[in-house]
């Protein structure tokens, strides 16, 4: 979404905690697109532990949808 403009007139209109959410979701896909591509993987909780997933895996990672 980086680089992407966003009429202002149209993001007032959506609710402030949705905006955040939106943002925060921005936040979180650069810093995996900058892992990516400085070659570091990226640690994510699953099963109750954590785990690497390797710079070469990344892409074919996707994160669950929440409810």
């Amino acid at each position: 979404m980086k680089g992407q403009a966003i009429n202002k007139e149209l993001l007032k209109d959506i609710p402030l905690d949705i905006r955040a959410e939106m943002a925060l979701k921005e936040a979180v896909a650069d810093a995996i697109a900058e892992h990516k591509r400085q070659g570091r993987p990226i640690a994510v909780w699953r099963d109750g532990k954590t785990v690497l997933i390797p710079p070469e895996e990344i892409g074919l990672w996707k994160p669950k949808e929440t409810p």
